[in-house]
């Protein structure tokens, strides 16, 4: 995994965890590889992967059993894509739109090219 130095590798971690929970590969309720696993696929210590894991079960994404390992919790994906909306909405888009009024882009700019990606996408 290519790590970006702008961001903790705990936290970014977690994102990708959070990213595959949301594309299907791990499902609710569904056991998730165990801390050594995912150190091993993501090739870092395995503290840095308990602490993604720690702080994804303060934000319960995930949840432990012990003496079985960590599962996805019930309601996660919702919980996800809510708290990302609220990130994006709250932290990004802000500068987003500077960005867009300095560049000198319109929002009908910005639109059609949203609807040319978005048919990419399906």
């Amino acid at each position: 995994m290519n790590f970006k130095e702008s961001k903790a590798i705990y936290l970014q971690i977690a994102d990708r965890i959070c990213d595959e929970v949301l594309l299907g590969q791990y499902r609710e309720e569904e056991r998730i590889p165990s801390v050594r696993e995912y150190a091993a696929v993501v090739e870092v210590n395995a503290n840095t992967v308990m602490r993604s894991y720690d702080y994804l079960q303060s934000q319960e994404v995930i949840y432990n059993k012990r003496g079985i390992g960590y599962f996805v919790a019930s309601g996660a994906r919702a919980l996800i894509l809510s708290l990302r909306k609220e990130y994006f909405l709250k932290e990004e888009v802000d500068y987003f739109f500077k960005q867009m009024y300095t560049l000198g882009i319109s929002a009908e700019d910005m639109s059609a090219m949203y609807r040319e990606f978005s048919k990419k996408q399906k």
